[in-house]
């Protein structure tokens, strides 16, 4: 997958203005990506057991629910870890790129993953 980010900054001389602006560009999940074959262990982030971590393959939401949760961090190639699940098993923690956020089970399980380990003792 290419992630790129981009720093554009606009400056000009006799107002006073300064733009700064980061693009953050996903070029497989805006473009498509082609379909591989799914592996043993791939499956829903709704599937996973809490302590177990796996990486985000894809986002099968509309575009305005995946670009949402891309700005929270859920973007194909990380490595994202069930923290911990609420009364009843909903909603659950999870931890992608150092934040953490909660999500309910109809939500995640449109977020496929594929498993990467079973959690260590005492994790």
């Amino acid at each position: 997958m290419s992630q790129t980010g981009v720093t554009l900054v606009v400056a000009w001389e006799r107002g006073r203005g300064r733009i700064e602006l980061e693009l953050k560009m996903i070029f497989n999940f805006i473009f498509g990506r082609r379909k591989k074959d799914r592996q043993a262990k791939a499956g829903a982030l709704a599937d996973l057991r809490v302590g177990e971590s796996a990486i985000l393959s894809d986002l099968e939401l509309s575009p305005p629910v995946a670009e949402h949760l891309m700005n929270l961090g859920f973007v194909p190639g990380l490595v994202v870890k069930v923290l911990r699940s609420g009364p009843g098993g909903d909603p659950r923690v999870y931890r992608v790129d150092g934040a953490e956020v909660a999500m309910r089970r109809d939500l995640s399980r449109h977020i496929h993953v594929e498993l990467i380990g079973a959690p260590a003792f005492g994790d």
